[in-house]
């Protein structure tokens, strides 16, 4: 348990110079503090972390660990600033899911985004010499700009020099694609986010290798109708087309499938989503449209269609249904809302039986190319080719991916574990805009 009700004990003083004190917000497994930590002994300083601050049980277990001299404060919500030892830089990646595209996208009408007056809050009362903030690039959009907009106006009435950027961490030696927004400030003198020198690396540079793999129903039948090698790349759903697709009617996992059929599965897949079709039905544009007999036969000509078509629809890769329209409302609080139903009033057509996680793997992902924005929902479906066989990305590896030395102990279960690499930091991004702010700093 982590106990709010005492007074944050104060650090022993250091006998070091340059002691750069710093305070560690929403911390997570503690990917900002790592980032900052390097930045300043790389440049001399000693950094001290006076706080750490962080609710999530099992990523406070993993803090406790990598600081197991440390004491762990819980809810910042119920910590009096005047209990905070000074310090002269506060960390914190506030909670993001109030703006990511993941979420609902509530913003502060969510209560973890209102996370970030408290960060105003003691910002406002102990007045450290910097800050470095974190959070997903929805935040830049979000709310058309007006959330980011409050968080620009509170950090100018606290008279901080600062700047932000939306970076993306594969350009900074991480073989992952991740952006997110940072925001760094001083007292003293802005920092410059601009040009950052430019590292990229591919996933096999940190995969470990003869690791165990997976055996289910699922990747058997993957690797009778593809190598590992052809399957790296590749996403696995029925919702795209393309080379880079992998369909379930490609893997038969419904039912044989013939080559006509295939095509036909295949055009049908591209052709739903122009909006000219739009159009002829009379509906407003949606990704993925049903087609019916006659419209599926002007652009695929051949004497059995409809008994394909019917063969498809009793295996379960086409649905025969009626075009959805769009519905527009006032909520109660007059914000208009969209949502679609069936309009039984327009002829019914087939459509692909899509779903982006409908299969166990979503992707098997090349060691010469970069991840994907790791997900804490999506972690467990992407895959990678070892001793000849699949498996899911090792605990170690999500940590690579996100920058984190192999030092940092990391002892929780996969679900646990993907969840907090899903929302962690990249800490080589950390670490480039941590020397652009202690290049500000006078300590």
């Amino acid at each position: 348990m982590v106990d709010n009700t005492k007074a944050i004990p104060a650090v022993a003083e250091v006998e070091q110079e340059n002691v750069l004190r710093f305070i560690d917000l929403f911390a997570g497994i503690g990917g900002i503090r790592c980032g900052l930590e390097q930045a300043a002994r790389e440049k001399g300083l000693n950094p001290v972390c006076v706080m750490t601050s962080e609710i999530k049980p099992y990523a406070v277990n993993v803090l406790k660990e990598n600081h197991p001299t440390e004491t762990i404060t819980g809810d910042i919500t119920k910590v009096e600033t005047k209990s905070i030892p000074d310090f002269d830089i506060l960390c914190a990646g506030f909670p993001c899911q109030a703006f990511s595209s993941a979420g609902k996208r509530q913003g502060f009408a969510d209560t973890r985004g209102t996370m970030f007056f408290e960060v105003e809050r003691i910002l406002r009362d102990k007045k450290p010499k910097g800050f470095i903030l974190e959070n997903v690039e929805g935040l830049v959009n979000h709310d058309s700009g007006k959330t980011l907009q409050v968080i620009i106006d509170r950090l100018h009435a606290l008279k901080y020099k600062f700047d932000f950027r939306v970076l993306n961490s594969k350009y900074f030696g991480v073989p992952q694609e991740r952006k997110r927004i940072y925001i760094v400030g001083s007292l003293e003198r802005k920092p410059d986010l601009d040009n950052f020198p430019v590292k990229e690396a591919k996933l096999g540079e940190i995969l470990e290798s003869g690791m165990p793999t997976e055996d289910t129903p699922f990747i058997r039948t993957l690797l009778k109708h593809f190598s590992v090698e052809q399957l790296y790349g590749k996403a696995i759903k029925d919702k795209r087309g393309g080379e880079t697709n992998i369909h379930s009617w490609d893997l038969e996992i419904k039912g044989p499938v013939s080559a006509k059929q295939k095509k036909l599965l295949d055009t049908i897949l591209t052709e739903r989503r122009k909006k000219k079709w739009a159009e002829i039905i009379g509906i407003d544009w949606m990704d993925g449209m049903p087609l019916t007999l006659e419209q599926i036969s002007t652009f695929y000509d051949d004497p059995e269609l409809e008994d394909m078509l019917v063969d498809l629809t009793n295996k379960g890769y086409l649905k025969y249904e009626h075009p959805k329209k769009l519905i527009r409302e006032k909520n109660v609080n007059g914000v208009e809302t969209t949502r679609r139903e069936y309009d039984k009033s327009k002829p019914k057509g087939y459509n692909i039986v899509a779903g982006k996680l409908s299969f166990e793997i979503n992707k098997v992902m090349s060691p010469d190319e970069i991840s994907p924005t790791l997900v804490a929902m999506d972690m467990q479906k992407l895959y990678v080719g070892d001793n000849g066989g699949l498996r899911r990305l090792t605990l170690r590896e999500g940590l690579r991916l996100c920058g984190y030395p192999d030092e940092i102990k990391f002892n929780v279960s996969e679900k646990d574990g993907f969840d907090l690499l899903g929302n962690t930091v990249v800490v080589p991004v950390i670490k480039a805009v941590a020397e652009r702010l202690l290049d500000k700093l006078i300590l």
